[in-house]
Formats: C-alpha cells, sequence, structure tokens
C-alpha cells in the first residue's frame, strides 16, 4: 500500500512538474513572439502562490544608447500608482480615522462639491472635470508656473467648473479623483502625501526601489540611471521610437502639472512583486477590507459602474479563470499592469516602454497560465508596407506586401490598420504637436491598395476619396465616393460630399 502511494505521489507530481513546464513554454513562446515582431519591450514577471514561475526582460530601456531592460530596472508604474493612494484611504478607514461614505468636504472644508463622497472619487464616479478644466486658464497667463498639490482646491475655488454629471449617476476614470484622494490622506494624517505612502505602504512592503518621482522630472530630465525611459513611434510607419522627453509638447505639459496622488511612482517588477505579497499577507490591509475593495461600486440606478471600479481596482467581467482584478498605467510612451487572480493566487506584472497595450499582454499571459490557448501574436504588414513605401517607393512596397500576405503564420494583413496607415501619411491627426506633415502621395497609394485588397469595404473607398480631395484630385473623389454608396446606400456623409463637389 504505501508503495502504491509513493508511486501514485511520484505521477502525480511529475504530471504537476510537466504542466508547469508547458505553461512556462507557452507563456515564454508568446512574450518571445510579440518582442520579434516589434510588438514588446520591457520586463514582465508572472508570480503564483508568492512564487516567480516566469520572469524576462526584452527591449531596450533607452533605444539612443540601446541600453537593455533588466529584471531591476525602475520604470514609471504611471496610474499604477493609485493603487498606494487608495490603499491609503482604506488603511485610514480601518484605523476609524474616516469612511468613505464621507462626504469629501467634511475632510477639505474649502471643497466645493458637497454631494461628492470618498467612495465616489475611489470609484471614479464622481462627476469631476479633468483639472485641466480648472488650471488651463492660469497656466495661459502663466506658463512658467508649476502647479502643485498645494495649489488644488485655492485654484479649484477660484474657477469652480461644473460637474459633467451627478455623482453617483455615471462613471468615467480620471486623474483628478486621486489627486483630492492624496489631499485627504494628507488632511486626516497630518503627513505628507509621500511620507504616508513610504512609512505605510512601502516600508511594510519592503519596497526599497520605489520613489516617488514627479512627473515633470521625467519627462524633463535627459539622464536618469537604471531607468526605462518612456519611449513612442511618432508614425505607424516608424520601425524605431524616440523617447517621450524628446518630444518639446510632451516636456511642456509636464512642466507645469506636477500634481501627485495618481502617476507619480517609479518601482521595479520585483518591488509590485513585494507588494503583491504584501496584500496577500494581511500587511498593509484585512482581506476582508480587499474584499469589498474587488467588488464594482453600484451607480445612483443600482447598476454596476460601466468600468467595473471598485475601491481603487479594476474588475474583470469574465471569471472563468477566476477573480481577476488589476489596475494599468499608462505614461506618453509607456503602459503597466498588475493583473491579480485572487482565486487562484496568481499575478501577472508587466510593463512596456515602447507600447499601450499592457493589459492586454498581461491578461493573455494569466490565461496562458492557466491552460487557455490564446492567439500567437504576428507582424502588422501595414506597419512594414508604410515604411518601405516611404523609403523605397511604390513597386518595392507592393512586392513586399504581396510576398508578406502568403506568411499568415508570422504576419497578419487589416483593413482596418491599413487604413490608419493612409490617415498617418495624410499627417491630420498630430498628437504631439510637432511640425506638420502632409505626405498625400502615400497616402494616396495606401487608401488606393486598400480598395484592392478589400474590393467591397465601402469605408476604404470613402477614405481613399478623402485623400484624393486633399491632393486636389476633384474627379477621381467623386468616383470613389460613388462607389462607396454603391456598397453602402447608408453612408450620408458621402452623400453629402458628393452633393456639394457636383455642384
Amino acid at each position: 500500500m504505501i508503495k502504491k502511494a509513493l508511486i501514485v505521489c511520484l505521477l502525480i507530481f511529475t504530471g504537476l512538474s510537466v504542466f508547469s513546464q508547458s505553461r512556462q513554454k507557452g507563456i515564454d513562446n508568446y512574450v518571445t513572439a510579440l518582442a520579434k515582431n516589434q510588438g514588446f519591450s520591457g520586463n514582465v514577471v508572472v508570480i503564483e502562490k508568492d512564487k516567480i514561475v516566469y520572469e524576462k526582460s526584452l527591449g531596450y530601456a533607452d533605444y539612443t544608447t540601446q541600453m537593455p531592460n533588466t529584471p531591476n530596472i525602475t520604470f514609471p508604474i504611471a496610474s499604477i500608482s493609485k493603487i498606494f493612494t487608495a490603499t491609503a484611504i482604506l488603511q485610514l478607514k480601518e484605523k476609524g480615522l474616516l469612511n468613505i461614505t464621507d462626504a469629501v468636504n467634511q475632510h477639505l472644508t474649502e471643497f466645493p462639491y458637497p454631494e461628492i463622497t470618498i467612495k465616489h472619487l475611489l470609484s471614479h464616479t464622481s462627476g469631476l472635470p479633468p483639472y485641466n478644466a480648472f488650471f488651463d486658464k492660469y497656466k495661459k497667463e502663466n506658463p512658467k508656473k508649476r502647479f502643485t498639490n498645494k495649489d488644488f482646491l485655492p485654484g479649484v475655488v477660484a474657477n469652480i467648473q461644473s460637474l459633467i454629471y451627478q455623482p453617483g449617476e455615471k462613471g468615467n476614470y480620471d486623474n483628478i479623483n486621486f489627486l483630492v484622494l492624496a489631499l485627504i490622506i494628507e488632511k486626516v494624517s497630518g503627513v505628507s502625501y509621500k511620507n504616508y505612502i513610504e512609512e505605510n505602504i512601502l516600508k511594510p512592503a519592503g519596497m526599497n526601489q520605489t520613489t516617488l518621482f514627479p512627473l515633470p522630472e521625467q519627462f524633463n530630465r535627459a539622464v536618469i540611471t537604471n531607468y526605462s525611459f518612456p519611449h513612442v513611434y511618432l508614425h505607424s510607419y516608424d520601425i524605431t521610437p524616440v523617447k517621450s522627453n524628446s518630444i518639446p509638447y510632451v516636456r511642456e505639459y509636464w512642466h507645469s502639472y506636477s500634481f501627485n496622488g495618481f502617476a507619480d511612482y517609479v518601482s521595479t517588477t520585483h518591488d509590485l512583486y513585494k507588494f503583491d505579497k504584501a496584500l496577500y499577507g494581511d500587511i498593509l490591509l484585512k482581506q476582508k477590507t480587499l474584499e469589498e475593495a474587488y467588488v464594482p461600486t453600484k451607480l445612483n440606478n443600482g447598476e454596476n459602474n460601466p468600468d467595473l471600479f471598485g475601491l481603487g481596482w479594476e474588475i474583470e467581467k469574465d471569471t472563468t479563470i477566476g477573480k481577476l482584478v488589476y489596475h494599468s498605467g499608462a505614461a506618453m510612451g509607456l503602459s503597466s499592469n498588475i493583473l491579480r487572480n485572487v482565486t487562484k493566487h496568481q499575478t501577472v506584472i508587466l510593463f512596456d516602454n515602447t507600447h499601450f497595450n499592457a493589459h492586454e499582454n498581461a491578461t493573455n499571459i494569466m490565461m496562458i497560465l492557466n491552460g487557455k490557448r490564446v492567439n500567437t501574436p504576428k507582424k502588422n504588414i501595414a506597419n512594414i508596407y508604410g515604411n518601405i513605401l516611404l523609403n523605397k517607393g511604390t513597386i518595392a512596397a507592393k512586392e513586399t506586401l504581396e510576398a508578406l500576405k502568403k506568411d499568415t503564420v508570422n504576419y497578419y494583413l487589416s483593413e482596418n490598420e491599413m487604413n490608419s496607415l493612409g490617415y498617418d501619411f495624410m499627417g491630420n491627426s498630430n498628437p504631439y504637436h510637432l511640425p506638420e506633415q502632409h505626405l498625400y502621395k502615400q497616402a494616396i497609394e495606401t487608401f488606393k491598395i486598400n480598395t484592392e485588397l478589400f474590393p467591397n469595404s465601402w469605408n476604404a473607398y470613402d477614405s481613399y476619396a478623402e485623400a484624393l480631395l486633399a491632393d486636389g484630385q476633384k474627379t477621381e473623389a467623386i468616383k470613389m465616393l460613388q462607389k462607396s454608396i454603391e456598397l453602402n446606400p447608408n453612408n450620408e456623409n458621402a452623400k453629402k460630399k458628393l452633393k456639394t463637389l457636383l455642384q
């Protein structure tokens, strides 16, 4: 009997080991394919029952010097900082120093919106407009001034704005909610926001690589040691990204706004792993409090907040592999995510310093960890086509496209991606406020080939017409609009354009 039991145990252990290796291989295949296809640059750590089961660093922390990302490199966690703020508020609740149902002006007497509660702030249901609405006026009057938390309440009182909806009526994610929470933390605790977080969260969790690093400094300092700089691809046809802090508009914006409470910390994946362990170990909060934080708040009509926000945490609707709670972070050129399966004691921590899809990738990794299949990442043909079109011309771009179309294992072709590339060439959208660049020849060629690739798409012809019009080719534009309307008789916008052109 003892011998049989030992054999059974050995078989179970071997089976678990093989399954674990299979999951690790699946995660590694996914992450490696992402990086190979220009879809990932950063760090990922996968944790199960307090132990790291997978870890990898890929890409460059600085694409200018080609300094690589490493396991211990610091990076801006951006809005993951919000869960530090939420944890602090919930700690003060546990100490009996506040209730989340308290009106904000019970603690900040100058706050001019008596109907807003702490819970509204934690769940992004306050109805407050963005802080820009209060301070852009002052920014124009004094462009050199740097606004901090001390300026917030006086600025709001002096320039009161209407709420965008009644508190609890709707939900919309906005940084201003956690700026106000940071002020409440200072008022209730009697110490600065920075010192409270350090003494009550970072030190107890052993997070010695996590520091408050104000956004103006992050985006205006040229040299930072052991730091993964956020980067952006200025155009979809670019192969190499540029540092976000090399863009004047980004530097100027963050020079003015130095508010704390929502996006100020830099950390490492290992420090966030320590934070995760501290949450599971009742070091920072009681489990009962965390369970309350992981429940979506109800709106005034009794329905869940549409973004499924609880008390500082967002909750996934899909529970097929367990209860998933998370928070994402995004800066200009960086995204990060901490995704926790609280049912199975699993966590994925990930940052990417060149893309904005950290949550999507963390979710896919969590699925693989739980034996689920996800699509293998592929390279976007539109981006490759655009780069060759710009640098080598029409013939080379078309030949490449035709060749890559056949390799469906490694590449994918999307009508929408090609359409976006065309608009990128047109240069109408300029989110980084750079000098305008209108590459109508390339835009027209891209939209033209999109109609050949997707001949039944009314939208492809509509976009092609727009580029032709921008280039002054009225006769050809009319033909494309007519074709778009033929494919979609309900394309009212095309009908209006066509009527104007024919007149």
